[in-house]
């Protein structure tokens, strides 16, 4: 990681957007250096986080974003034995800002859609969590906030009336 510091320091001081990797295959420690060292305004997974409360509530308080890809998570961390298991949908209720991602195809082969159908199932999210999630998603996007609003707009013709607030 130490190899990127320079990178995300320069990042952040031209007001360039950062992401980074973090608590999939390592634990919610990768997570606390991450945030410590490149300061990322969004973190690639984070799942682990639910491990460590206190880690979960920064991730609220200071709205840091996770992009959760939770087949690709079942498949790659061990502790997750199985999507029932998956932390998902504690994050979302604990008010940490996330949103659903198929991850790299080529690792798991999963699409968006299948990932929604797997929440549905497995956690009972209906239109309303997926809306949100996506809403939540698309105000951390790195995009210009004409291209957000057109999204959003889409988004809520799309989701038929759901209540992103339900």
């Amino acid at each position: 990681m130490d190899a990127h510091v320079g990178a995300y320091r320069y990042a952040r001081e031209h007001g360039l957007f950062r992401t980074a990797h973090a608590g999939e295959a390592l634990g919610p420690e990768s997570v606390w250096e991450t945030l410590r060292l490149l300061d990322p305004q969004r973190i690639c997974h984070g799942t682990r986080s639910i491990e460590d409360p206190k880690l979960v509530e920064h991730l609220r308080r200071k709205r840091i974003h996770l992009e959760i890809c939770p087949s690709a998570n079942v498949q790659i961390i061990p502790s997750i034995g199985s999507m029932e298991e998956h932390p998902i949908d504690r994050l979302c209720r604990a008010g940490v800002s996330l949103n659903v991602n198929s991850d790299s195809r080529m690792l798991t082969p999963t699409t968006l859609t299948r990932e929604y159908e797997t929440l549905q199932r497995v956690f009972h999210w209906g239109k309303e969590e997926l809306l949100r999630t996506n809403l939540v998603g698309l105000d951390v996007a790195f995009a210009d906030d004409e291209v957000k609003q057109l999204l959003r707009n889409s988004f809520l013709v799309s989701y038929g009336g759901a209540n992103p607030s339900a």
